[in-house]
């Protein structure tokens, strides 16, 4: 029996098929008309929603389609606004005005319909305006993915080597630029310094933050690297470079390696957890503002001791505040003090949290950036250096 053979351009075909369609999924397609929908619909109307709607469904609907025309005609600019109202009136042409032209030529007359001619300009207007939105949009990524690879340098790749401690870490942004920051530096004495932040905002302007907070911190270590100088350095210039809204929260520490002591400040971040090797856990933080917002400050300096077996963990509020894909219910800080309590090497601790954490989103994209930092101390003794 002879096998069949599928013809040369239906494969093709099937190969286009396969290529256009990859990575689409039917939750994809969903979200196209759930929640980017209605994203879609607040952006367009910020600027022109401020009356209220109409409590009739048609006046309502009408409304609607005004506002959403206006949203995106403003975010056009002038000349391409004027596009876009052309291929608006073509499409009402080809519409509400129907005829034909005759052409004759000597032998055989034709009928040329108005309507397709409209709607013919109609959709190549509006294609071509895409074409130019979406080379725009191409541009504004290949910069985003330059900045997001200057900024991916300015994180940690490694954690530089401590005696009797491992570490965890990961991040992830909700958008291309992301404003959290972290960071582990040694210092010519010894000690380690640790940094977990959160800046306001998402994207560029959250990066931006970020970056300023990078170069601040880095210039305050040199200088005097007490959390009480570098909190208070890095809130003056974070008070003095930007507006109300450019803040940033923070917990910044000093640990010595060899006696397990911590200085820390906590200024407005969520209180990092400390595990004890008994299974106690203790929350380091006693409130205050973010800096940025105000000076002096505020936030105290505290100590505390990491005894051998102790486990801490450091994260930003886009771990606890993340919902489900039903929007109902919260991660939580709580679960992050449950997943912690059960204790571990720094790697399980971290790799627990984030697959519950997984499972809780389901998927979703993220709506704010991540950090996750797990430190463990060695509950075994380190022996000293041998001797050259």
């Amino acid at each position: 029996m002879r096998a069949s053979v599928t013809p040369p351009p239906l494969r093709r075909f099937e190969r286009f098929v396969r290529d256009y369609t990859d990575g689409l999924n039917t939750r994809d397609l969903q979200r196209l008309f759930q929640g980017d929908a209605a994203r879609a619909y607040a952006v367009l109307t910020r600027e022109h929603g401020q009356q209220p709607e109409p409590k009739d469904g048609l006046r309502r609907l009408l409304h609607r389609i005004r506002l959403s025309f206006l949203g995106l005609s403003y975010k056009l600019s002038p000349a391409r606004r004027f596009l876009f109202a052309l291929s608006v009136l073509f499409f009402l042409m080809g519409c509400f005005f129907d005829g034909a032209i005759q052409v004759d030529t000597g032998t055989t007359r034709y009928a040329v319909g108005f309507s397709p001619v409209y709607f013919s300009v109609s959709f190549g207007l509006l294609v071509y305006l895409l074409a130019l939105e979406l080379v725009d949009r191409v541009r504004v990524r290949d910069e985003l993915q330059v900045a997001r690879e200057l900024q991916a340098d300015l994180l940690p790749r490694e954690v530089p080597p401590v005696p009797g401690y491992s570490f965890a870490h990961s991040y992830r942004t909700a958008n291309e630029i992301g404003g959290d920051y972290y960071d582990f530096t040694p210092l010519p004495d010894g000690r380690v310094a640790i940094t977990i932040g959160d800046a306001s905002g998402h994207g560029m302007a959250a990066g931006l933050v970020m970056a300023i907070a990078n170069a601040t911190l880095e210039t305050a270590l040199d200088l005097d690297p007490t959390p009480e100088r570098v909190v208070s350095l890095l809130n003056r210039t974070l008070c003095r470079t930007g507006s109300r809204r450019t803040f940033m929260s923070l917990f910044f520490a000093l640990l010595d390696p060899a006696t397990g002591r911590l200085d820390y400040v906590c200024a407005g971040h969520p209180f990092p957890l400390l595990r004890r090797v008994g299974g106690a856990i203790e929350e380091l933080g006693c409130g205050g503002f973010p800096l940025g917002i105000r000076e002096p400050a505020g936030p105290v300096c505290k100590t505390t001791f990491l005894e051998p077996g102790d486990l801490l963990v450091l994260y930003t509020d886009g771990l606890a505040e993340a919902v489900n894909p039903q929007g109902t219910e919260a991660f939580s800080f709580d679960r992050v003090r449950s997943l912690t309590s059960v204790g571990g090497s720094a790697r399980d601790v971290h790799d627990w949290i984030l697959k519950a954490f997984d499972r809780h989103v389901a998927g979703e994209p993220l709506k704010d950036d991540l950090t996750l930092v797990v430190l463990h101390r060695s509950p075994f003794p380190v022996p000293p250096p041998v001797p050259l």
